[in-house]
């Protein structure tokens, strides 16, 4: 049973965000927060994230995304709230 605290994002991550670490440290990231869900590159370089959880660990993980690892420039971020679905873990897709 989903609690009425979870909650969904969906992110696009825009600019210098692939070939820098950002999947890995995403998933870092997710993991410190207890979030669940998956972060993946696009073809056209942007970087797609769905992450489940609270809304005060998914607004500490989109401020984290606003900037990303040191080696990332990241330009925009466009992020959603979607609903709510089941995964075991934040996983690198």
């Amino acid at each position: 049973m989903v609690s009425e605290n979870e909650q969904g994002l969906h992110c696009l991550v825009s600019g210098r965000v692939q070939g820098v670490c950002f999947r890995a440290e995403t998933q870092a990231q997710a993991n410190r927060l207890g979030l669940t869900g998956w972060v993946r590159n696009l073809s056209d370089g942007r970087v797609e994230v769905k992450a489940f959880g609270s809304t005060a660990t998914l607004d500490e993980l989109r401020t984290w995304l606003k900037k990303g690892p040191p080696q990332a420039h990241v330009l925009k971020l466009d992020c959603e709230p979607i609903d709510h679905e089941e995964h075991r873990d934040f996983r690198v897709a």
